[in-house]
């Protein structure tokens, strides 16, 4: 079990300050994670929000201004008693953003790099384990720069699990990738993780990392965490809009509620009606979710009774994401819809041309602000 509650205050570059200023921004971390199989963890935030910080602060490279950390029995940090468990006593293992391998040391010597404690026998024994792992043989005498990316993932990754930590920790490890090369190290490094069976968390801001690789996804905001929990429960029911934003909900609205109906609410915005589940009582602000994907697109106005929301539109702009073409509407409000290519050529429109969006009351998430 890791039980996390601390505080600590970091400049705008995201870095950690042990004498900063009462008016700098703070990070509040406060979690707790009771399972006991292993899982991945992703902190999901923008750059900035402290993510990298909470990972320096859980493996003890840096110290929070007040709170506790606890791991299992063991008490790694505790501001009131004085407690901070350095970071080679911890028993982590840390994957960097851009592995920090050795230019000069050979793939074996890397991943065997902490064997110091270790006797020859037992340090030859789990470099042979892990070589076979992680898919590594054969490469055992070459240098960093003879690998690939996906490669020099694999051996930072062995050498970080080289002394069997109890806990993984690792920042943005895709990164330093390209895109095509990241969509495929992505799924070989979920298969490595689970493989290890070891809990990890896992820093990203990308939230194609926390659906293919958490289970659990913490997000941050501005230095607090404002959502934690089952991944698919965090992506399908965002607690704030700031964490609507996160997890890639690509219109927000902010309106009022003029009126709630057996569970739905007429909500106004920018002078039009938006039919949502109701978050609160008439009177109310409410900030409401509107995937891409669930606005459908017509030439003509589409008499769906089911639908509730049926808005004219123009359209300001298209663009082609693969098989699908995102586009921009004004409804009087922003919009955008996701349409495959095939559904788009259809359609015949083009930027100017004037349509009609269609979505389902219950497709649009709606949240109370106040």
């Amino acid at each position: 079990m890791l039980q996390v509650d601390f505080e600590f205050r970091y400049d705008r570059s995201g870095a950690a300050t042990a004498a900063a200023p009462q008016t700098a921004p703070g990070v509040v971390c406060r979690w707790q994670d009771p399972a006991a199989e292993p899982r991945v963890t992703v902190l999901l935030g923008a750059s900035g929000s402290g993510k990298t910080t909470v990972l320096r602060c859980l493996a003890g490279l840096e110290r929070p201004q007040r709170g506790r950390i606890q791991f299992g029995g063991h008490v790694w940090f505790d501001a009131s008693t004085g407690v901070h468990v350095p970071p080679h006593r911890r028993n982590v293992g840390v994957l960097f953003q851009d592995y920090a391998l050795f230019p000069h040391l050979s793939v074996a010597r890397n991943i065997a790099f902490g064997a110091s404690e270790m006797s020859r026998t037992a340090a030859a024994r789990r470099l042979e384990e892990l070589i076979d792992v992680f898919r590594l043989r054969g490469l055992e005498t070459r240098l960093p720069r003879a690998l690939s990316g996906g490669q020099q993932q694999r051996v930072a990754l062995a050498r970080a699990v080289f002394r069997r930590p109890q806990l993984l920790l690792l920042d943005e490890p895709l990164s330093a990738l390209d895109r095509p090369t990241r969509d495929e190290v992505r799924e070989d490094l979920r298969l490595l993780i689970h493989e290890l069976a070891i809990p990890a968390y896992l820093v990203s801001h990308d939230r194609v990392d926390a659906l293919t690789l958490a289970d659990r996804t913490i997000v941050l905001d501005d230095g607090r965490v404002v959502q934690a929990g089952p991944t698919q429960e965090v992506f399908d029911h965002p607690a704030t809009a700031a964490a609507a934003r996160l997890v890639g909900i690509d219109t927000i609205l902010l309106g009022r509620i003029t009126a709630v109906r057996d569970g739905l609410a007429r909500i106004q915005v920018e002078g039009r009606d938006v039919w949502a589940e109701a978050p609160a009582d008439a009177g109310h602000e409410a900030a409401l979710c509107i995937r891409a994907e669930d606005v459908a697109l017509a030439r003509h106005e589409v008499i769906d009774s089911s639908a509730m929301n049926r808005w004219r539109a123009v359209v300001r702009s298209e663009a082609r994401e693969g098989p699908f073409v995102r586009v921009a509407l004004d409804c009087g409000f922003h919009l955008s819809a996701l349409v495959t290519r095939d559904a788009w050529q259809r359609l015949g429109l083009k930027p100017g041309d004037e349509a009609w969006a269609v979505a389902k009351a219950a497709s649009i998430r709606s949240l109370p602000r106040g």
